[in-house]
């Protein structure tokens, strides 16, 4: 079992960086944490040149002494092996250990990430410095755990050195075989791109109008996927040879180009996230228009993290106002704010919070980035809400281990999360409908999951959601359409937004009957599409006397077979077609919506398939509280989030007792600005 999410009790922690303080604050740093509550600091991640100063040089003496002070005060430390920052003598004598952007010109020295991972000279030194961390330190009693690089495809996600072009080739080699089968899959006809040689294949490159073969991209960011898990892959396996009984491996962050998912099957016991919600406060968009969610959408991200680690750490938790001398400006959090956050980590599945950071650095990129104290160290009130997170904690012991509950899922598929980013068409349709769900779910209080179609998803583990939303099927296969089907025969509800199946794995469209592998599911034929055109004006469904806004999109639909017409568009063009059709198919039904999803009509499906708002007979809050479930063994706890600025006043119809206080509670209850409530129902 893990020596930190082991379902007993909640854990604070802090980031630390012992390099940018005199060793005369150490000590005194770390029993100030203990005495707040933080048991646990991370560090190392950007300090390769402490152990190695020159090349082939290694001392050992610096992290040594840190760690004699945190076994003399009994603080517990998370290793991060360096390589996100390597050092100045590498990037100077091995320059193709750089990444570079699409024109080829390289990142140098002065930043962080400023790696690629394909690089064979940076893979042998990151594996060197990699095991000689890991082979000094990985003893020490205090050592419970170790965070490979730091926020893995942060900064940039795309590579274009010639290490990575070299790669790219073998990638493609070991995937297609033949060049043969390469141009069939990238249609390479199109546009006389036909290669005969795999020397003419490189990374993409800048072009006219900046116009890409889409099916050799989507392959690229498969590749850069595959290359960062690899990477993280050759550093957990040289741990995994050092480390203690119950340590564990994680990285930190939740970034694009790169499957979390599969990464962490391969390489992590857990997957650990960076949460700032500050970031909804930065000057340049800050807004208090009504019905903006600001700092409440960080929720989606903890959904997203919670897809591939029910159970979940933070390993940086916003505690101080953010930005750094280049970019970024964002106040201070109020107060309440802190606890808010961490409640909220908390509520989506988070055991383990440790912020960042303890000081704020006074130099460097990041000195406007602060953490819970202050340049100077002084007492102030951010540490002082710290100490009262940390006597809640005390209290909420028993929801360790508790997982997320929620009978709606979201799905997802890395490919068509990739297709999305380089194809506007489908990115304008998704985009739209991701955000609708998802504030739509938030502001009823209908609590979703994240459910990614992984190779090793069953139709058994989805029969736990009541509905499944698939917004926008665009890339669709044999083995997820076979998926589906088995939900919906089983009893389960699902729903297939519009410009589903009409792609390949390879992304080329498919010439089948659009929705193609869909249409038996949803009982469907799209004889007709288009976007809804600027001048059409307000286009609505009529579904059996309910009226929804079309958005961005409308499939003309016809029902096929048995299945019925349920909407249909009655404005524009498209009035009297199809908009919505309903499939029963075995015990369930299947759902094909003509059209993106807008906030309204993602209400209006979540309210007539009867999974809105499941909590209303336990709890009425305000639009600005967010409710959130955790049970385990039977028992639950019922997290309510105020994120206004405002008192909320909530009505407990049932009696339970309040997490932070022991006390029974029941009826009206009045929460502070931001302010929580953890109630064991």
């Amino acid at each position: 079992m893990s020596a930190l999410l082991d379902g007993k009790r909640l854990v604070l922690g802090t980031c630390y960086y012992p390099e940018h303080w005199p060793e005369s604050l150490w000590k005194e740093d770390l029993e100030r944490m203990l005495g707040a509550g933080i048991e646990v600091v991370r560090i190392a991640e950007f300090a390769w040149s402490k152990v190695e100063p020159t090349e082939g040089n290694f001392t050992y003496e610096f992290f040594d002494h840190f760690l004699d002070v945190a076994e003399e005060v009994g603080m517990k430390v998370i290793f991060c092996t360096p390589t996100a920052t390597p050092p100045a003598w590498l990037t100077e004598k091995y320059p193709e250990a750089l990444n570079a952007n699409i024109d080829g010109v390289l990142f140098r020295h002065g930043a962080r990430r400023h790696y690629n991972y394909n690089s064979p000279v940076y893979q042998k030194l990151s594996a060197r410095i990699t095991e000689k961390f890991a082979e000094h330190y990985a003893k020490r009693p205090c050592i419970i755990g170790w965070q490979l690089d730091n926020e893995i495809n942060c900064e940039v996600s795309e590579f274009y050195s010639e290490s990575d072009t070299a790669a790219f080739r073998v990638f493609l080699q070991e995937k297609y075989g033949t060049l043969d089968a390469l141009n069939e899959a990238w249609g390479t006809a199109f546009w006389n791109q036909t290669y005969t040689d795999w020397q003419e294949i490189h990374v993409p490159r800048t072009t006219i109008s900046n116009s890409t073969n889409p099916h050799e991209v989507l392959d690229y960011t498969r590749f850069i996927s595959a290359s960062a898990r690899r990477f993280a892959k050759a550093q957990s396996d040289i741990i995994r040879r050092y480390t203690k009984p119950g340590d564990f491996v994680t990285t930190n962050g939740l970034f694009g180009n790169l499957d979390n998912h599969k990464m962490t099957e391969e390489s992590l016991d857990f997957l650990m996230y960076d949460s700032y919600p500050n970031f909804a406060y930065c000057l340049d968009k800050y807004s208090d228009k009504p019905g903006d969610l600001k700092d409440r959408k960080w929720s989606r991200n903890l959904t997203e993290v919670r897809s591939v680690s029910p159970i979940f750490g933070i390993m940086e938790q916003q505690s101080g106002a953010n930005g750094w001398n280049t970019r970024m400006e964002a106040p201070t959090p109020r107060p309440g704010q802190l606890t808010l956050w961490t409640m909220q980590s908390i509520a989506h599945g988070a055991d383990y919070v440790s912020y960042f950071r303890w000081r704020t650095c006074t130099m460097g990129t990041e000195i406007y980035w602060h953490g819970i104290l202050d340049y100077s160290g002084r007492e102030n009130r951010r540490i002082r809400e710290v100490r009262e997170v940390h006597k809640k904690l005390q209290g909420m012991a028993e929801v360790a281990g508790a997982v997320y509950e929620a009978e709606v899922g979201i799905l997802k598929d890395y490919d068509n999360v990739w297709d999305a980013q380089l194809d506007v068409w489908h990115q304008r349709v998704d985009s739209t409908s991701q955000k609708a769900l998802f504030n739509a779910a938030q502001k009823t209080n209908t609590p979703i999951d994240f459910v990614y179609l992984t190779e090793d998803r069953t139709a058994e583990s989805l029969k736990k959601y009541k509905v499944l939303f698939y917004p926008h099927a665009t890339i669709m296969t044999e083995a997820r359409a076979l998926i589906l089907k088995e939900y919906v025969v089983s009893g389960g509800t699902l729903v297939i937004g519009c410009r589903s199946g009409y792609k390949d794995i390879t992304g080329k469209c498919v010439m089948n009957h659009l929705p193609g592998l869909l249409a038996e599911l949803t009982g469907t034929d799209i004889p007709e599409y288009s976007f809804i055109a600027p001048d059409a004006g307000r286009v609505t469904v009529d579904w059996d006397g309910t009226e929804l806004e079309a958005s961005v999109f409308a499939d003309l639909l016809e029902p096929v077979g048995d299945a019925k017409l349920c909407g249909t568009y009655t404005a524009d063009y498209y009035a009297g077609s199809g908009a919505l059709v309903c499939n029963a198919y075995g015990e369930g039904k299947a759902y094909y919506y003509g059209s993106a999803f807008n906030e309204e009509s993602a209400k209006v499906f979540l309210e007539k398939l009867g999974v809105l708002a499941p909590y209303k007979d336990i709890v009425e809050v305000p639009e600005s509280c967010e409710i959130a479930v955790r049970s385990k063994e039977g028992q639950r706890f019922l997290f309510v989030l105020n994120y206004d600025k405002n008192p909320a006043e909530i009505m407990l119809h049932t009696e339970g007792v309040n997490l932070y206080t022991q006390e029974k509670v029941s009826g009206v209850q009045k929460l502070e600005a931001y302010g929580t409530l953890v109630v064991k129902l």
